[in-house]
């Protein structure tokens, strides 16, 4: 952990943050207060990399429900 000027650590970007930081982008909702906690914690690179995951989740769910329904 670093040390910013205030002398308070910050704590390491973890994977379940991310995702949760994450959907909530997706659903456009958040409190300005945890939106600025997460840019002072999270790393943009792991925000861009489940960024990705996640739109190819939400992709491969669309398809299989078109598949699903035109297939009944």
């Amino acid at each position: 952990m670093t040390a910013p000027e205030d002398g308070h650590p910050v704590p390491k970007p973890s994977l379940w943050r991310t995702i949760k930081a994450v959907a909530w982008g997706f659903f456009g909702v958040r409190k300005h207060s945890e939106y600025q906690e997460d840019i002072s914690r999270l790393s943009p690179l792991h925000i861009v990399a489940v960024g990705f995951v996640a739109v190819l989740v939400l992709i491969a769910v669309l398809l299989a429900l078109v598949k699903f329904a035109v297939s009944t």
